[in-house]
């Protein structure tokens, strides 16, 4: 990839960054900035702020970075992180009472969306050829993101099948005051999808399905960590939730990182 290229994910990681720092500071330090939410979303808000300053601020900036020093990989791990924050400021542009952060919430939306589309377009436009012989490290890949996304869909569907079928809100669903569970909205109609189709392509041995399987195994590692850390604030703030939880998240988020790290090491890249 071009380094002008590099030079506009960085500069789009930079302002980013800024922007996602700024509203996660003022978020976790302005007491009562999220009083019209349930005490139950607060803390989760709260939580994701953290988060997103502590974690995903520095790892965007190293991966944009990385990309920018033409390497590959970085370039897609970068677009992992894109995807993370893409998918929470979803939330937190739907599912946060209006405040006087709301155009900043769209803003962070909106750019790491049309990042996330212009990094796609660069890469299929890219001259490059992507290659994994067909071992192991494929093959338990795939069945590990076909499982999950499957799992994942038994978990949601567990939890919203019984409250369809009582025409009652689910209990989680009340506890946080909103309409519906933007998580559910998300994971049941797009990312676990998209993660079972990528789990089709490494298993078949398709191109895409090695890029895109480092992209969602980036956004699982960092979206794990993320749900084990709420859980774990979620009982400190004595909400009913578990630390088995949180030390649960532990286990596909290190099968997450593994996998990750063992991709990496498979990936061939030749330019033409």
């Amino acid at each position: 990839m071009d380094n002008g290229s590099g030079k506009i994910i960085l500069s789009l990681s930079i302002l980013l960054s800024i922007l996602i720092a700024g509203a996660s500071s003022i978020g976790m330090s302005t007491p009562g900035f999220y009083a019209k939410e349930t005490f139950n979303w607060q803390v989760q808000s709260v939580g994701q702020d953290m988060i997103d300053l502590f974690m995903i601020v520095p790892v965007l900036i190293i991966t944009a970075i990385l990309d920018y020093r033409n390497n590959y990989v970085g370039g897609l791990l970068w677009a992992g992180v894109i995807v993370y924050i893409l998918y929470t400021f979803i939330i937190f542009s739907f599912d946060i009472h209006f405040n006087r952060l709301f155009v900043v919430y769209c803003l962070i939306l909106g750019l790491s969306f049309y990042s996330l589309a212009w990094f796609i377009y660069r890469r299929i436009k890219s001259p490059f050829i992507i290659g994994i012989k067909k071992t192991a490290v494929t093959r338990i890949t795939g069945i590990f993101l076909i499982v999950l996304s499957l799992s994942f869909y038994l978990l949601w569907l567990s939890k919203v099948i019984p409250g369809i079928i009582k025409n009652t809100a689910p209990k989680e669903l009340i506890e946080t005051g909103l309409m519906t569970n933007p998580v559910q909205v998300i994971d049941l109609s797009v990312l676990l999808p998209g993660i079972f189709i990528t789990g089709l392509w490494i298993l078949s041995g398709k191109p895409r399905g090695f890029l895109f399987t480092i992209i969602i195994l980036t956004f699982l590692v960092l979206m794990n960590i993320t749900i084990g850390w709420l859980a774990f604030m979620m009982k400190q703030k004595g909400l009913e939730s578990s630390l088995l939880v949180a030390i649960m998240m532990a286990v596909p988020s290190l099968m997450s990182f593994v996998l990750l790290l063992w991709n990496i090491k498979q990936v061939k890249i030749k330019t033409t």
